[in-house]
């Protein structure tokens, strides 16, 4: 393939087979994904049709022992040496051909006595030169005239078309001076002289050849980063077979080998340590520079560095199944989707090149017209030819996508389709699942409250037994506290949990019941003091789980999940990207309102049932582009719903075979991170559209002559064809800055709730059961001077939300401001002593 015109006309040759349900064609890797049921052979068939060649990706297969086929040499540069070989040959005799032409005829270089007076014998001399030219780069003219043939013309067509147009004038040139010599006429064969363009023919497919070449080195490093992951994957690993160690080829390797990793080694398989501990470097994943502590019973993953201890551990995952193959894979494929922004360039694309030959034609036919020789027509009609680039149009998009690909994998997001990455970058609302998104997940009992005919040992024994079969992660909490006071439990029957709810078991023939309140007070009575005692816990964030034993409430046990560190922050990150934050919980409303304002969000929506949340994202839809963020087996609906779902790393993989966007590090800060980059691929892609549009929209008009009655400016076919070599070449340099592209600076921060409003996103109207929209007398904003960083403003921000009243604060060290949000009448004063007992000094308070 040589331009965007012959990947459309691929595509449109497969998407006709029968089974074939979609196509993508990717210029920049030349490889093509296919979905559907076609045999592989009909659709290799279906290329050759076309006129192009194709077989099986080995890359993206199945191969022995099902291994997954890493090897980096599929992904080698094999374009840039071909056409290294080519521009030098070419240049060698270009050179030869330009001091015969120019440098003889225009500047009187000294040439043999043989030459002197015989200019027909000098263009012979250019007419074989260029046809030496016209050998070495025959792949111009094969590809072109075939797809010419075709009704198909691509961007060969152009050169070809321009190439050959200049050097036939040339030829036919060279007859007519034979003939005014034959007849003696010296001035007729000295006029002829300067009708040769045989230079003109050979500089176009030497200029061309070397932009090819530059754009063929450039776009072999758009793939760096998926050459750096294939470079992890390790050939050999050492497992222990009769009670040695052997070495093995990596392909040998099965699920339940015993491999053992001495420090320095690279992690063969992923597994579980079962002997031994150590720091393994991890960074080749997560992009976490720190090396993560190891012990038994920890993951490992293959493509890890064992930095320091000797540790034995039990294969899991091997071949195609590991981490590391899975982002491989995940990043391959992304490369080979399509954008939807690319549909426009599509579209220009298949009419490209005929409207080009059109145009050259009626420029020729305009300047004979008015008047001029056919030699000056010609070349402004090979000027057009030539000047136009088809190329710059179909790597766009890709290039960009691939570059920003690579970017997302070094720094632990993927994007699954090029689809993800454009539409990450659009989103006008974040929905945020609380547990294990916003918290750790990984919640702690705080509070043990018995009724008055029950010990705590008693309740915490009998949760304990009720709890032994959850997987709630505060089942886990109830266990582990229950351990710890070395408890026993008792088998119970007929578990059922309740999604959103509670739990219910037997146990001796009489139901035990745990859940929320709503829940049990359905089933027995809840005194008085225990639902206030209740109430206390929840505004504090603790959520309380009552326990009933047939119609005895036997106590509540308060469990509390604590806020990921980087939350708070991350948060603040997307509200000051111009974008609203919402958060999902199953939690009562108090606290979820507590945790929704220590995180800092703009909306909690709390008591959301696993199967409500797919329910609340489409009424979110309809407010703005929405981002769903979750991590368990219940988001997986909605992650799938949501314009783009991202899971967090650690999560089930339900969640993240169900996500778009998937954070390895499990960080909620690489959700501003993964927008952050998805809107700088788009600005690529945008800048490079721009340019690709603008440069034949001005490109085409200068090369048919439009100066030329204004200011006399004409462009020569050597020139143009210098400009059209550039012109790709810019592209993907200019999609090449993104692997410099800092994803976690928050320097471009955006006006925050004029997006809101143009959107109807404003916070009170998504949450239905939220109250009223607060007045205005109930915000007061502090002008606040020492705040120099983030730091700051987090320590300011903690500050004030500290005190009783404050709902949020909204502080920007740039602004010199905190913005507090009320729930009821405070003393400006105690606000002003929050904040100056951290050191900061206000100034002003409105």
């Amino acid at each position: 393939m040589s331009c965007a015109a012959c990947a459309l006309r691929i595509e449109k040759a497969v998407s006709n087979i029968p089974g074939v349900r979609s196509c993508s064609v990717n210029l920049l890797t030349n490889s093509m994904g296919v979905d559907g049921t076609a045999q592989p052979q009909t659709i290799i068939n279906a290329v050759e049709k076309a006129g192009y060649g194709a077989k099986i990706n080995t890359y993206n297969t199945h191969t022995n022992n099902n291994a997954y086929n890493n090897d980096v040499s599929l992904l080698s540069d094999k374009e840039t040496p071909i056409l290294k070989k080519r521009l030098i040959s070419s240049l060698v005799f270009l050179a030869i051909l330009m001091y015969f032409s120019m440098g003889h005829i225009m500047r009187n270089f000294p040439l043999p006595s043989f030459f002197e007076e015989n200019h027909v014998a000098t263009g012979l001399v250019q007419l074989l030169l260029t046809i030496i030219v016209m050998v070495i780069n025959q792949k111009f003219f094969i590809s072109g005239f075939k797809s010419l043939a075709r009704f198909s013309p691509n961007m060969d067509s152009l050169v070809a078309l321009g190439s050959s147009a200049a050097f036939l004038y040339s030829v036919f040139s060279l007859f007519a001076m034979t003939n005014a010599q034959a007849n003696g006429n010296t001035q007729e064969v000295m006029s002829y002289m300067h009708e040769f363009y045989f230079e003109s023919a050979a500089m176009i497919l030497t200029l061309i050849t070397l932009g090819k070449m530059l754009e063929a080195r450039s776009k072999g490093k758009t793939t760096n980063a998926l050459k750096s992951l294939m470079k992890l994957a390790p050939k050999t690993a050492t497992v222990i077979k009769d009670e040695k160690e052997i070495t093995v080829q990596i392909e040998q390797v099965i699920h339940g080998d015993i491999f053992v990793v001495h420090p320095g080694e690279n992690i063969a398989v992923d597994g579980i340590v079962i002997n031994g501990n150590s720091s393994v470097d991890e960074s080749t994943l997560t992009g976490e520079s720190i090396p993560a502590e190891k012990t038994v019973g920890d993951r490992v993953y293959a493509g890890t560095i064992n930095r320091f201890g000797y540790i034995e551990c039990k294969a899991t995952e091997t071949g195609e199944d590991t981490t590391l193959s899975k982002i491989i894979r995940m990043v391959s494929d992304s490369a080979a989707t399509k954008a939807p922004i690319a549909k426009t360039a599509d579209k220009v694309s298949s009419v490209f090149v005929p409207a080009v030959i059109c145009i050259s034609l009626i420029t020729v036919s305009i300047w004979l017209l008015a008047g001029q020789t056919v030699g000056f027509a010609l070349a402004r009609g090979i000027s057009v030819l030539v000047i136009s680039c088809p190329c710059a149009l179909g790597l766009a998009t890709p290039v960009a996508v691939m570059v920003g690909n690579g970017t997302g994998a070094k720094n632990g997001i993927l994007f699954k389709t090029s689809a993800s990455l454009e539409m990450t970058g659009k989103a006008q609302i974040v929905a945020l699942d609380k547990t294990g998104t916003i918290t750790e997940g990984k919640p702690q009992v705080t509070n043990i409250i018995p009724s008055k005919d029950y010990t705590e040992e008693e309740l915490l024994s009998m949760a304990y037994s009720l709890e032994q079969k959850s997987e709630h992660p505060f089942a886990h909490a109830i266990r582990q506290k229950a351990e710890e006071n070395n408890l026993n439990y008792v088998d119970v029957s007929d578990f059922k949990a309740h999604a959103g709810n509670g739990i219910t078991a037997y146990y001796d023939n009489t139901e035990l019941c745990t859940g929320s309140y709503s829940f049990i007070s359905s089933k027995v009575k809840i005194p008085d003091e225990i639902k206030i005692k209740s109430e206390q816990l929840a505004k504090e964030g603790k959520t309380p789980l009552f326990f009933s034993k047939g119609n005895d409430l036997c106590g509540m046990i308060a469990v509390a999940d604590v806020i990921k560190q980087d939350s708070p922050m991350a948060i603040e990150q997307l509200r000051d990207m111009g974008i609203n934050v919402v958060m999902l919980t199953g939690d009562n409303e108090r606290t979820a309102k507590t945790i929704g304002r220590q995180a800092g969000v703009d909306e909690v929506i709390s008591q959301v049932l696993p199967q409500e949340k797919e329910n609340v994202i489409k009424k979110l839809m309809k407010k703005g582009k929405v981002i769903m963020v979750g991590d368990g087996i219940n988001d997986a609906p909605a992650l799938t719903y949501a314009d783009i779902g991202i899971a967090i790393g650690a999560g089930t993989d339900v969640a993240i075979d169900a996500s778009d966007v998937v954070l390895m590090k499990s960080q909620l800060k690489d959700v501003p991170a993964s927008i952050r980059l998805s809107r700088a691929t788009l600005k690529i892609i945008h800048q490079n559209l721009f340019w690709a549009f603008i440069y034949n929209i001005i490109g085409i008009p200068l090369a048919a002559g439009a100066l030329i009655p204004v200011l006399g400016i004409k462009l020569s076919p050597a020139f143009a064809a210098f400009s059209m070599s550039l012109s790709s070449f810019c592209v993907v340099t200019n999609a090449l800055r993104l692997n410099y592209f800092n994803v976690n600076n928050q320097k471009n921060k955006y006006k925050k709730r004029k997006n809101y409003d143009r959107n109807n996103l404003n916070k009170n109207k998504i949450n239905e059961n939220n109250s009223k929209k607060e007045n205005n007398n109930m915000e007061k904003t502090l002008k606040i001077e020492g705040m120099m960083c983030q730091h700051c403003e987090a320590s300011v921000k903690k500050a004030l939300e500290s005190v009783n009243g404050v709902k949020q604060a909204i502080v920007s060290h740039s602004n010199g401001t905190a913005i507090v949000t009320l729930e009821s009448d405070i003393d400006p004063q105690i606000l002003k002593k929050a904040v100056e007992d951290r050191d900061y000094k206000v100034v002003d308070i409105k």
